[in-house]
Order: structure tokens, then sequence, then C-alpha cells
């Protein structure tokens, strides 16, 4: 699925997937933290494309919710990377920033090393059984090709670390940094890092803290956390609509990016610096 350009006219129709099945105005707890998640929901896999152009009106009507509920998540969302509000020209889907990606990639990496980490040394009750439970579930959502379920059962499966050690807040702070790299993630499910694959590399994540081993605990996190690096181009390649140039220069992505994987091939996409990646293994073809 690919995105009709940065900023074009059409909004989101009318019968949209992001329309609730009941109204918000009807559900328990505040509006607005749960209009945000659909929203950012919608953008992140793919329901809102960049360029989409967004209402505050439109959306108050669809899950029938005054306009102050929306316009808090429209900046929110803003924040975030998501969003681009311009006064008279009104509120677009942004395109996904590399940068952001890459930013987020390198402060997430920073905090889940040092959580899974201690996560190895403390032991702490029940997580193994969660994140087994979890894989598990991951596992069923692969069957069934349900790439919804599976992000948010993987977002679980990183939380569940934090929140086993006692550090909650570590993820917190992630979810306000990481959207741009959300949105990549959901994309790599069409292909470019498989299923089975990320599920192994959450095993190898669970197996090392049931162990009690700290450095293959680390070690396993920052593969996984590295795959991104690999699959962006790919990515990138493939929706060229949905990204915006990079505007770091190619030779600082090349230094940041050659000390976290050697240098097998190059890859180039319009959107995207040339950086160091492993080559990828040969698609199989899709059932039609």
């Amino acid at each position: 699925m690919s995105a009709r350009g940065a900023e074009h006219a059409a909004s989101a129709p009318p019968d949209g997937r992001v329309t609730p099945a009941v109204s918000l105005a009807d559900s328990a707890g505040s509006i607005a933290p749960q209009l945000l998640r659909l929203l950012r929901e919608a953008i992140v896999q793919g329901e809102l494309l960049p360029g989409t152009v967004v209402s505050e009106a439109d959306i108050a009507r669809r899950f029938g919710v005054s306009r102050q509920p929306v316009r808090e998540a429209f900046i929110k969302l803003q924040e975030a990377g998501l969003l681009s509000i311009k006064p008279q020209r009104g509120t677009v889907v942004q395109r996904i920033s590399v940068d952001a990606v890459f930013d987020a990639r390198f402060v997430r990496e920073a905090v889940e090393v040092a959580v899974v980490r201690v996560a190895a040394e403390l032991q702490p009750k029940d997580l193994a059984r969660r994140l087994a439970e979890l894989i598990a579930a991951q596992e069923h959502a692969a069957r069934d090709a349900d790439a919804p379920a599976f992000l948010r059962l993987d977002e679980a499966f990183h939380r569940a670390m934090a929140d086993g050690i006692g550090r909650s807040f570590a993820w917190t702070a992630l979810e306000a940094i990481k959207a741009q790299m959300d949105r990549v993630r959901f994309l790599s499910f069409e292909g470019a890092t498989t299923l089975p694959e990320l599920i192994r590399q959450h095993r190898a994540i669970a197996g090392a803290i049931a162990a009690a081993d700290p450095g293959q605990a680390e070690a396993a996190m920052r593969a996984h956390l590295r795959e991104i690096l690999a699959s962006l181009p790919r990515i990138a390649e493939a929706h060229p609509d949905y990204f915006e140039p990079a505007t770091r220069g190619r030779a600082a992505t090349r230094k940041e990016d050659s000390s976290l994987q050697p240098p097998v091939a190059q890859c180039c996409s319009p959107a995207l610096p040339c950086w160091p990646h492993r080559p990828s293994a040969p698609r199989k073809a899709r059932a039609a």
C-alpha cells in the first residue's frame, strides 16, 4: 500500500477504519487518551496514510466527541512527529522521518539493553512465565497473519521486561519517542522481516533472561533492535512516498551505523542515505 504523495488533498474516507464500533463519548475513562491511542494506531498501521488531510470536526463527528479532545490528540501527535498542523492549510499526516527512526532506535537500544541486563541479573518473579506466554500469543498471531495483534504483543513483550524490574517509566519514556520507528516496524511485517524471525529473536532474549546470563541477554537485545537497520532500506525502496529524505550527511550516517553492523553490502533508496546492511535472503513467492 503506497501513499499518493506527501500532502495530497484527499481526506480520510468517510467510512474510514479508524471509526470505532461505539462512540467514545459512551465509553469509560478519559476520552483524550483513548482518542490519542486510536489515532496513533491508525497512523502507525497505515490506515491514515502519509499526506492524508484530517480535520478536528471530522474526527470529532466520527468518534462522537467534542473538538477539544481531538485538538489535544492532534497536538500530541504533532509532538510525536505523526501530524503536521498548518494554520489555514489543515492538518496532514506526516511522512516518516528517517532521522527520527535512527534517533529512536539509538535511545531505545541504550534503555532496553540496560533493562534486559537487570532482568537477567535479578530474575524477577513470574517474568519468565509472562514472556513465554507472550511469545506463545505472538506465534498464534503470526499463524493468523494478524500484524496489528502481533505489534501489540511485541509492545507487551518489551514492556513486560521494564515492568518486571520495577522500571515501568523506562518503557513510558520510550513510547514518547518511538512513533516513527513503530511505523517502520509495521511496514516490515510485509516481508522485510518475517514474524517467525522476530519470534526467534524474542525467544533468544527470554532464554538469556531465564538462564540468568546478562551478557547474552544484552547481545540478544542489541541484535533484535538492530534488525531495523537491515530492513529500513528495503522498506523505503518499496514505499518511497512514506518517507522524508534523510537530512544527515551520508558520511555521518555511515559512521554512526558502521559500528552497529559490519559492511557487507550497500543499498540506496532515493529517500535514504547509503549505509552498510546485511543482504536479505530471497523472498518466497506469496500465494495468491
